[in-house]
């Protein structure tokens, strides 16, 4: 019973379908980081040049401020509004990237197939051969 259970694994995880899936997970968080990266470091620092010099992970608003009370400190409450529209910003170039790399590789594949051979005229109809026929004998 066992044996086969393994076996029956063995055969579902060695599956292409599986295999596939899991280099795609796997470059998929490494294509993922290099996004962050690129997000974070080259495209974040000119936007928030352009507006001014404003470092978008640090945008907050501050619902209660921190507090001391007994000498034990409370942290300040937070909305860190920024950190969103950081993930945001990273969420739609990741899409963007995404979807130009599907665009680029869907023209490449409609540049390999061959284009399909024009289908032959259809056959003449049984009035055509017979009008054919009446106008070869109206020749002769």
């Amino acid at each position: 019973m066992i044996m086969s259970l393994l076996k029956e694994f063995k055969d579902f995880a060695m599956r292409g379908n599986v295999v596939d899936l899991a280099i795609g997970v796997i470059i998929g968080g490494a294509f993922g980081k290099i996004i962050a990266s690129l997000v974070a470091d080259v495209i974040m620092p000119v936007i928030g040049l352009l507006v001014g010099g404003v470092n978008f992970t640090d945008l907050k608003w501050t619902i209660k401020a921190a507090e001391t009370i007994d000498g034990v400190e409370k942290a300040a409450v937070t909305l860190n509004y920024g950190n969103f529209i950081q993930v945001t910003f990273d969420f739609l170039i990741v899409a963007f990237v995404i979807f130009m790399f599907i665009k680029g590789l869907n023209q490449m594949t409609k540049k390999k197939e061959a284009p399909a051979p024009p289908p032959p005229p259809p056959a003449p109809t049984k009035e055509e051969l017979l009008l054919t026929e009446i106008r070869d004998l109206l020749k002769k």
